[in-house]
């Protein structure tokens, strides 16, 4: 029995009164007092836009955190910039407080839910095409399954098939793939962009959504170790398993779909709350197509180091849906910051703390100190380009996380503190915030386990207060 999808007029959340929060001090003093207060944000959920909760992403940061900084750094129609945007949360608040959200990524689902999130749509249209959807997919699905299949088998090459039979079962892939090609008939590209983002928002999830993973929050997705039907029946794996976080209930897709559905309507942007749309590429944050100093606040997070969440890898349980074979998603994997090797990189002399720190974990283990070698080098091309698109007396925020390589503190927050330094930078401040578990998308449990390395690494993080003399 699904839900009753209905269409309800929600209220248009506004935003926070944008003109009095702004601080009078000067521009360092300002960015010291800023990253002085409480940045934990564990509090007051309520008042966020619905629009934030329309996918899940790993170790994304709470909205309010972008919006503390964009409301007192920064003055109405500035420009704010995330260059390693992810989800889009920067930039869904700087447009909710009437700024110019510049937002860049080269991750192909990035694009997708950044870009919907900010889009302005009619909710009865919306509304009209989600039933269209539902009830075209349940009627394929019971009328004409063998269709169905025999598409599915045409449209994937071998080996994107052999890892859909691997992480969903053939009815729910039966189930998301008349989904989709319900959605793929949709002609406005924004409307059809919505739905995708619902879509894929029920495979991935902290327990998985509709796949055979456990937790695509993990760096390796874990498959459950039985899979039981609604009505408690094994259909697959270890009958004798009793661990309840290993046994997984098989969920339909059709009515993942219409819940998740309900709840982004709910988020959706009706009208337009800004004249400065924001603008969203694709784009590597090593080179932007920016002008220099024209930039008024910067704010990101980049990913953690030697890839201890791998966005890719659960990023692909949705794109591959998407006709990215899995071919291409592993090629695409390569270019993200902190991959492997170091073939195709400038050389580029890091601080003398940071290479000493690096050639100490290379002693201890050659392939996470390439590893970090890499990170350290991309991140000093990053934090150059931000200084060179910053203008004179603004900020960049950059939230980090911490890493334990070959046992070894990785000591990122010290260690980027001491590139952007070297680049220009001061560094006035740095702030500490704990990580809310409940609230992230993040592989570890609400207690430190000190025999977990990735736990030890996730429990905190840095907010580093950039400034640009």
């Amino acid at each position: 029995m699904t839900t009753q999808l209905v269409l309800s007029f929600y209220p248009e959340i506004k935003p926070l009164e944008k003109q009095v929060f702004r601080l009078a001090g000067k521009p360092i003093e300002n960015l010291i007092t800023s990253l002085s207060g409480d940045l934990n944000f564990h509090e007051n959920t309520k008042e966020l836009h619905l629009a934030h909760k329309a996918h899940s992403f790993p170790a994304k940061f709470p909205p309010q955190l972008p919006r503390k900084f964009i409301l007192e750094l920064t003055d109405i129609g500035d420009v704010v910039l995330d260059p390693m945007m992810g989800s889009g949360t920067t930039l869904l608040e700087s447009y909710l407080n009437d700024r110019q959200a510049i937002g860049f990524d080269i991750d192909p689902l990035a694009m997708l839910v950044a870009q919907t999130k900010v889009e302005t749509f009619s909710d009865s249209e919306l509304y009209a095409a989600g039933r269209q959807i539902l009830k075209e997919a349940k009627k394929t699905v019971s009328l004409y399954p063998d269709l169905l299949n025999a598409q599915k088998e045409k449209r994937y090459d071998e080996k994107t098939l052999e890892f859909l039979d691997y992480w969903f079962t053939k009815e729910v892939q039966l189930e998301l793939f008349a989904l989709l090609v319900e959605i793929e008939k949709i002609e406005n590209i924004k409307v059809r962009d919505f739905f995708k983002v619902v879509y894929s928002s029920i495979i991935i999830t902290k327990t998985g959504g509709v796949s055979l993973a456990l937790d695509l929050a993990h760096t390796r997705p874990h498959k459950a170790k039985i899979v039981l039907s609604r009505s408690g029946e094994v259909i697959s794996g270890n009958k004798n398993e009793t661990k309840q976080h290993l046994i997984k209930i098989l969920r339909s897709p059709i009515d993942e779909f219409e819940k998740k559905l309900n709840q982004n309507l709910r988020g959706i942007i009706k009208s337009s709350p800004s004249s400065l749309e924001p603008i969203i590429n694709f784009g590597n944050a090593q080179s932007m197509p920016l002008p220099s100093n024209s930039v008024d606040l910067i704010i990101t997070s980049p990913p953690y180091a030697s890839n201890a969440i791998d966005y890719m890898r659960a990023h692909k349980f949705s794109l591959v849906w998407f006709n990215y074979s899995i071919e291409s998603l592993t090629k695409k994997r390569k270019t993200y910051i902190g991959s492997e090797g170091l073939a195709d990189l400038p050389e580029t002399e890091l601080p003398k703390s940071v290479e000493n720190l690096v050639n100490e974990i290379e002693g201890k283990s050659k392939s996470k100190g390439v590893s970090l070698r890499r990170y350290y080098i991309e991140m000093t091309l990053v934090l150059q380009e931000m200084f060179r698109v910053l203008k004179p007396e603004k900020s960049v925020i950059m939230v980090v996380g911490n890493s334990i390589l070959a046992g070894l503190d990785a000591q990122i927050e010290d260690s980027l503190v001491e590139i952007g330094k070297k680049i220009g930078f001061d560094i006035p401040s740095v702030g500490i915030r704990q990580l809310d578990r409940n609230h992230r998308m993040m592989p570890t449990g609400s207690s430190v386990d000190i025999t977990s390395q990735i736990q030890q690494r996730m429990h905190e993080e840095y907010v580093i207060g950039f400034y640009k003399p």
